[in-house]
C-alpha cells in the first residue's frame, strides 16, 4: 500500500475505525513507507492503456457520492505522462451529474478492474474538465475515429495517489472478444489433435489408410 493513498484516505475517522475492529497496527506501517506513489510506474501504465472501462466517483455539493460506469474501446482512457491521464467523454444520458459534481469538487476516484486476471487498481486524483474550443488539439488525441460516439469534453486527471488492492472476491468474467479467442485456441488445439490421430492410426494401420 503506498502513502499517498494512507495519506488520503486514513482520516480520524477511519482511524477510528482500524482502532475499534483491531486493525490499527497492522495499517499504521503503511503511513510510514518510503515510496509514496503518487505517480504512475510502466506496469500501471500498461494496465490503464489495456483497460475498455472503469468506474469513477465523485462529491456533489450536498455531499453525496455518485458513481458511474465509464467504457469504450480498449485504450480510451490515455496517459499522458506518469502524473498525467485523460478520457474523452462521450455523449450519454445528458444528466451531467458528475461533471456537474467536478465543476464544484475536482476530487475523482477510479477503480480499474481486469476480470479475467482478477487485478484491480484504484487511483485518487484531481480532474478538470476541457471543452474542444479550448484545447482542440487534446480532444483530437482523445478522439477514437473507429468508434463512432460523439465527443462532448475531455476530462484531465492529475494524479495523487495510486493504489493495488487484493484480489479476493473479484470474480472472474470474460468479454465476447475474449471468449471467442479462447474458444480459436481450444478448436486449433482440437484440429492439432485430431491431425495427430489420424497420422497415428496411418503408422498403425498402414494398409488400412491405403
Amino acid at each position: 500500500m503506498s502513502r499517498a493513498f494512507a495519506d488520503i484516505s486514513f482520516t480520524p475517522s477511519v482511524k477510528a475505525a482500524q482502532s475499534l475492529y483491531g486493525s490499527r497496527e497492522d495499517n499504521l506501517g503503511f503511513e510510514m513507507v518510503d515510496e509514496k506513489r503518487d505517480h504512475l510506474l510502466e506496469r500501471d501504465i500498461e494496465f490503464l492503456q489495456a483497460r475498455d472501462s472503469f468506474y469513477q466517483a465523485t462529491v456533489s455539493e450536498n455531499d453525496w457520492p455518485y458513481v458511474q460506469h465509464r467504457g469504450g474501446p480498449a485504450g480510451f482512457l490515455q496517459v499522458f505522462d506518469a502524473k498525467t491521464i485523460g478520457y474523452a467523454d462521450f455523449s450519454g444520458n445528458a444528466q451531467y451529474l458528475s461533471v456537474g459534481n467536478l465543476f464544484a469538487n475536482d476530487r475523482i476516484s477510479l477503480i480499474l478492474i481486469d476480470y479475467p486476471r482478477q487485478r484491480r487498481m484504484k487511483i485518487w486524483g484531481r480532474a478538470r474538465i476541457v471543452h474542444e474550443n479550448e484545447e482542440p488539439e487534446l480532444i483530437a488525441r482523445l478522439t477514437m475515429p473507429a468508434y463512432r460516439v460523439r465527443v462532448e469534453r475531455a476530462v484531465i486527471i492529475t494524479v495523487e495517489a495510486v493504489e493495488w488492492n487484493c484480489p479476493q472476491h473479484i470474480t472472474p468474467k470474460f468479454s465476447e472478444r475474449e471468449v471467442q479467442g479462447m474458444m480459436a485456441e481450444l478448436l486449433e488445439e482440437n484440429q492439432l489433435l485430431h491431425q495427430q490421430l489420424q497420422q497415428l492410426q496411418q503408422l498403425q494401420h498402414p494398409k488400412a489408410a491405403g
